[in-house]
């Protein structure tokens, strides 16, 4: 399908989703598969700056970020999951909400310092051309955090399988290793990244295996890219 019925299908998903997705994303980000990314993120992105939260569903992580001192935006199709971030989280200064299409984000151009970019570009239609803009609206030097879905991850089989049956699947395929080969041909610099094992692996006893290896046995992949500064 075209990139426009495939944002137009995703938003129709997660507005479905959405009431699901809630009862659990607090415990994703305080115990569980993104415990470790708001930490990962501040170890390199300077306290203060302002950040573009692409994909941010209920706004837990956007509210976590904002407690450590970011100011952010959050940026979802869904309206449905606005509507919950914006619930959650209205007393909480330096935090802002919303719905908008990744192919074209609501922001001018070098207006933000980085963005956080968590499961949400497995769900786009042209994964390359929102990376261009992700790239577009941010400043030079800036930074981006990606976390891309390991091969086995339980949302592929949700949202990706079924296009093998001939349903519209609103999930692209893009492994981690394809992703990091991507975003080093598209303007970004590489400055760390780390995997997030499945539940039952344990990474300390697969010291000699390689990253790809390594991430056949994630849960996702998360990577911190530098916006190249052109002379």
């Amino acid at each position: 399908m075209d990139i426009h019925t495939w944002h137009k299908e995703s938003e129709k998903e997660w507005d479905i989703f959405a009431p699901m997705w809630v009862k659990s994303s607090h415990d994703m980000w305080e115990t569980g598969s993104r415990k470790t990314i708001i930490p990962f993120f501040a170890e390199y992105v300077p306290e203060g700056s302002k950040v573009a939260d692409i994909g941010c569903g209920d706004g837990v992580g956007s509210l976590k970020l904002a407690k450590a001192g970011f100011e952010v935006t959050g940026v979802d199709l869904s309206k449905v999951m606005i509507d919950f971030a914006e619930r959650k989280t209205a007393h909480q200064p330096g935090l802002s909400f919303i719905q908008g299409d990744f192919n074209a984000l609501p922001f001018m151009d070098e207006e933000m310092d980085a963005a956080m970019v968590i499961n949400s570009l497995e769900y786009t239609g042209d994964p390359l051309l929102v990376m261009k803009e992700i790239l577009r609206v941010i400043k030079p030097g800036g930074y981006a955090c990606f976390a891309i879905l390991g091969p086995t991850a339980e949302p592929r089989k949700k949202f990706s399988f079924p296009r093998l049956l001939g349903d519209k699947g609103i999930m692209n395929t893009m492994q981690p290793w394809e992703f990091e080969k991507m975003a080093m041909n598209s303007g970004w610099d590489m400055v760390a990244d780390i995997g997030v094992a499945k539940r039952g692996v344990d990474y300390k006893k697969l010291g000699h295996f390689s990253k790809e290896l390594k991430q056949a046995v994630s849960f996702m992949w998360l990577f911190l890219l530098q916006k190249e500064v052109v002379d």
